[in-house]
């Protein structure tokens, strides 16, 4: 199984560079998923939940986005997050 590099980055720091499974995005038309080899995207971000899985079932972090950027390159995901804070289970 592939796996996507995902890195969320705040004007303050980057808060996650890790290697996951997908990665549910909140996009100003609706959520979207990433998984490794997806095309090429760029969307504004909506306030609300991203969800990071480490597996096909298993959430491994949410975390409340205050808008900002999301892209998909080669390289991977970067959510570019004017604010973001993480959910506790």
């Amino acid at each position: 199984m592939a796996n996507l590099h995902f890195e969320l980055v705040t004007p303050e720091k980057l808060l996650l560079s890790e290697e996951v499974h997908m990665v549910v995005v909140p996009g100003t038309e609706g959520e979207f998923g990433v998984l490794a080899g997806h095309a090429p995207f760029m969307s504004v971000i909506r306030s609300g939940e991203l969800r990071v899985y480490s597996g096909p079932n298993t959430v491994s972090a949410r975390i409340q986005v205050e808008g900002g950027f999301a892209e998909v390159n080669e390289k991977g995901l970067t959510v570019l997050a004017e604010a973001a804070t993480e959910i506790q289970a």
